[in-house]
């Protein structure tokens, strides 16, 4: 839908323009796309038969909502997708401050110039985006920033102290008609959470004793993690009561949803085989489900997204100094990104030491159940044979797949690397390697061969 060209409320009214509350736009938005069988919550995976009906009768309440979950549970994401529901453009009084509806002026600013121009007061259309804010909560986030304060330069242009237009509006004001968030909820200092309560029951504004009567339009929505990990803050009773709906989150409990979310959030420089995307979420799963981890501060998905981009970044800096034609990345990587994400995890108390045991057990363990997940019934007999027969088969960070495939036993008649590659769809070389090699793994990993790793090799044997 293009810019509306209405540009005055003659013209607005003229055209029966209909004038909505945010939450009666917000909550007709949302029963349409439910009734058009549209989805309302793109890029959002796992939550569908849990946090999503949560979130959609809440609105359809019109609730102000806190969403409460660990790091990396798609909170933000969640938060941002809201904006979705509103009006693709809103009319709003032409140069007013707090983007007011030009059928309900709130300010004595705009209601005067709504009495002095009529059907002529101008109107512009803001886009859906502008009507979503995001802040993230600081401990040092003032009343100020939030609220708004004293204007010093209209004071000084010769205004009264005690009028109204003195005051510059913080950002929850200037949310009017729109969406406010506020990550990380708990790390505002409590009485900054206090200057928040006439906002959500009253909505009106106190700002250094003037009570600005101002009936604000707004939808609070926030994050926090729970209480009992971050030790930062807290939610206030007073406050935590105003939210209408509070919303637990959680990681996704399907394989799929967390694979889904990898691959929707990393940037990946190369070629990633989903076999490998596969193995990281359920690294990322078996992590979330150790007790050795210490299971407050979560393991979130930013980890396995790190560690797909890591992998990513090994292919194409093997592919760059070897010159092979393509990146493509293989099992070998995954060592790589465990080394560079080992500080992302917080261990139990009583771990200290035992992390990359811990790791490499895990990444194993992942590792195996991806193998027999694709592999289950293929007889690879006559690649061990040849491996017992002592041929010595090669891999490592920077042997080139080309070296790779060419180092492989002769298996004579035998398709079974075109078994192997068929399995996982792979083609070309780089692939052909990859899926292969996840195959010797396998092999070791079930002590069918053996292995050893070192100076940036490792050898089948």
């Amino acid at each position: 839908m293009n810019r509306p060209t209405i540009a005055t409320v003659g013209e607005l009214r003229s055209a029966g323009y209909e004038l909505k509350s945010l939450r009666a736009e917000i909550r007709d938005n949302l029963l349409s796309a439910l009734g058009e069988g549209r989805d309302p919550w793109p890029g959002l995976h796992g939550f569908e038969s849990t946090v999503i009906p949560q979130l959609e009768r809440a609105l359809i309440a019109g609730h102000d909502i806190v969403l409460l979950g660990e790091r990396g549970q798609g909170k933000t994401r969640l938060l941002r997708t809201l904006a979705g529901l509103l009006d693709e453009w809103s009319p709003v009084i032409a140069g007013s401050e707090l983007g007011e509806h030009p059928l309900e002026p709130i300010t004595a600013e705009s209601q005067r110039r709504a009495a002095e121009l009529g059907d002529d007061l101008p109107v512009s259309w803001r886009p859906r985006e502008e009507r979503y804010v995001e802040k993230l909560a600081t401990p040092d986030t003032s009343v100020a920033d939030l609220i708004g304060d004293v204007d010093p330069m209209k004071v000084a242009e010769g205004r009264s102290l005690g009028d109204v237009e003195t005051i510059h509006f913080g950002l929850i004001p200037r949310g009017h008609r729109g969406i406010v968030a506020i990550n990380e909820l708990p790390d505002l200092a409590e009485r900054i959470q206090v200057a928040m309560l006439n906002v959500m029951e009253e909505r009106d504004i106190q700002i250094r004793g003037y009570v600005v009567r101002l009936p604000l339009d707004v939808l609070v929505v926030a994050s926090a993690n729970p209480e009992d990990y971050t030790n930062r803050g807290r939610i206030i009773t007073p406050l935590k009561d105003r939210f209408g709906a509070e919303i637990r989150t959680h990681y996704p409990t399907e394989l799929d949803a967390e694979i889904a979310v990898i691959r929707q959030e990393a940037d990946l420089v190369a070629e990633v085989p989903d076999y490998l995307i596969e193995i990281l979420a359920r690294f990322t799963r078996a992590l979330r489900a150790s007790s050795a981890v210490d299971q407050r501060s979560g393991v979130s998905a930013r980890f396995a997204i790190a560690g797909a981009e890591t992998i990513a970044a090994a292919a194409l800096h093997r592919a760059t100094r070897q010159k092979e034609g393509e990146a493509v990345a293989r099992p070998v990587d995954l060592e790589t990104a465990v080394e560079v994400l080992g500080g992302k995890i917080e261990f139990e108390s009583g771990e200290e030491g035992r992390e990359d045991e811990i790791f490499d057990h895990l990444l194993r363990v992942a590792t195996a159940e991806t193998v027999r997940e694709h592999y289950r019934g293929v007889d690879f007999t006559v690649l061990v044979e040849a491996i017992e027969n002592g041929v010595m088969v090669t891999t490592g960070e920077q042997v080139t797949a080309r070296d790779f495939l060419t180092g492989l036993p002769a298996l004579g008649e035998s398709e079974l690397y075109d078994e192997v590659s068929a399995r996982l769809g792979a083609t070309s070389d780089g692939q052909r390697a990859g899926a292969i090699e996840l195959a010797l793994e396998g092999l070791y990993l079930s002590r069918r061969v053996s292995k050893e790793s070192g100076g940036g090799e490792t050898i089948y044997g």
